[in-house]
Parts: structure tokens; C-alpha cells; sequence
């Protein structure tokens, strides 16, 4: 699972963006990482001694909160594609105390591990990134246990509006051709689009609710931030450093004249109970 060679292109894709955006991933203003991994887990109730898989786990933003909820006689495995939020992911556990809580660099969608081990499996912003979401469902919830929780959270409609629009504004002004190039959350939105695509992997009575929420930035040069600290990275990195430098400066004049400090972060969680045998 260590080898870089085993992971697909999809993961490749994944891990060189997100490696990237690992050098802003854990500032102030992408505190909505947290924010909703935590709220993920906090959903689930976990067991103490019970067993977690956090897939697609980036820096930890759900894995600590779930390892932290299983307590010291239980254990979460967390899987990511991109070493360096990885490091940070150690970092963090390690700083809190962690130690039932195992990092493994691979890819998500094809763990090899056997079937029906966990008390709940977690992915947070993540199933967008396979090709085949379908597929990638099916493999998370061959993972439960009977009895146990599939929890699948992904982002709602309007992320990051109104700045999101101003962004792509000055990307079709330089580079028509990135637009939305890379922008997979985009696919499933809604609480429909989310249990139709777990129902395909043959996850049983899905449920999904949709939370409206907002994230506050202290400036609108902080959205800067979120773009460097997310897939908006992948975007930004395309363009060539005059270029990238040039929509920084045309985005940010536009939300400071209007002043935006305020974002939407909708969010859809999804889960589903494995019936006991």
C-alpha cells in the first residue's frame, strides 16, 4: 500500500494535489476541515473499543476525532494518498496523545483489507475523487461490519459562494480551459445525488441530510488561503507564476471591494447501518 506505483491515476492526481496544498491545509482559514470531520464523527456515536477506517483522511481532521471517541481500547486505521498531510495527520495524534490511531499512505479505493472489520468507515470530502463513486461506495461498505456505520459527508451546493464565482471570473479570464477542470465535489450536492450513488454500490437503506452552514474568514484575503489549501490548488499550480499571481491580486480586489468575509460551506452528510448478521 506504501508504493507509489500501486496507486491509481486517479490517487496520482489526488496525491500531487493535495501534497501540495498540505503546506496551507491546517491554517485559520481552512478551519472548516475540522469543522466538519468532527461533526462527521460526532454523528456516528462510536463505541468505545470500538474500530475505526477513516478513508481519504488528509490531515486528520475526522481520523483524531474518532480515535479520541473509541478511546485507548480501540483503534482507527487512516488511509491518504498524499504523504505530506499525512505528516501532518502524525503530528497532530502524536500531539494529542494518540496512540491507537495508525497512518497508512495508499489508495482508498482499493485498501485489500479484509472485509467486515470495522465498527464504522469514514470518508470526509473524499469519494468525489474516484472515477467510479459506485465502486468506490461498494468497497467502503464491504469494510463494515454487520451492525456497524458507513459515514460518507460531502460538500452541498454553493461552496465557497460568493468568492467561488469571482474565482473561476478571473480563471476564464486567463485560461478558459481550466475552468472547472478540476472540481469533482461538484458532482454530488444534494441528499438524492448522495444516496443514489451509495445505493449503486449496493449500500443498503442509505440516508442522507443536508446541513447549511457558512465559514467567516477575519479578511477576504483569506480566501487566498483556501485556495492554496485545497483542490483549488490544482487550478492555481496549472497557471504559470505570472499568471497565478495575476488571479490572486483580480480575485482579491474583487472581494475586498465587496467585502467578503462570508462563504458558503453546505455540507451533506450520508450514512447507512449494515444490517446485523
Amino acid at each position: 500500500m506504501s508504493d507509489e506505483h500501486a496507486l491509481g491515476e486517479d490517487a496520482h492526481r489526488a496525491s500531487r494535489v493535495y501534497g501540495a496544498a498540505a503546506d496551507h491545509y491546517d491554517w485559520t482559514a481552512l478551519s472548516f476541515w475540522d469543522r466538519f470531520g468532527a461533526a462527521t464523527v460526532s454523528r456516528l456515536q462510536l463505541p468505545r473499543g470500538g474500530s475505526a477506517l477513516d478513508l481519504c483522511c488528509g490531515a486528520g481532521a475526522s481520523a483524531v476525532p474518532a480515535a479520541q471517541a473509541v478511546g485507548p481500547t480501540g483503534h482507527v486505521l487512516a488511509i491518504d494518498v498524499a504523504e505530506p498531510l499525512l505528516k501532518l495527520a502524525r503530528t497532530r495524534a502524536a500531539g494529542a496523545g494518540l496512540a491507537n490511531i495508525k497512518f497508512r499512505h495508499g489508495d482508498a479505493t482499493c485498501t485489500g483489507l479484509e472485509p467486515g472489520r470495522f465498527d464504522a468507515v469514514i470518508c470526509v470530502f473524499g469519494i468525489f475523487f474516484a472515477r467510479d463513486m459506485p465502486a468506490f461506495a461498494a468497497e467502503m461498505w464491504r469494510l463494515v461490519r454487520p451492525g456497524g456505520l458507513l459515514a460518507v459527508t460531502t460538500w452541498g451546493p454553493g461552496l465557497f459562494e460568493p468568492a467561488n464565482g469571482h474565482f473561476w471570473d478571473g480563471v476564464a479570464a486567463i485560461d478558459p480551459s481550466l475552468v472547472r477542470a478540476f472540481n469533482p465535489w461538484d458532482q454530488i450536492t444534494t441528499p438524492q445525488a448522495l444516496t443514489d450513488l451509495l445505493a449503486a454500490g449496493g449500500v443498503a437503506d442509505p440516508v442522507a441530510e443536508p446541513l447549511p452552514a457558512v465559514h467567516r474568514l477575519d479578511s477576504p484575503d483569506n480566501f487566498w488561503d483556501i485556495v492554496l489549501g485545497s483542490g483549488y490548488r490544482s487550478t492555481a499550480d496549472a497557471l504559470a507564476p505570472d499568471q497565478r499571481e495575476q488571479l490572486c491580486q483580480t480575485t482579491l480586489a474583487r472581494l475586498r471591494a465587496l467585502n467578503i468575509t462570508t462563504l458558503q460551506t453546505n455540507v451533506v452528510f450520508g450514512t447507512a447501518r449494515r444490517p446485523s448478521a
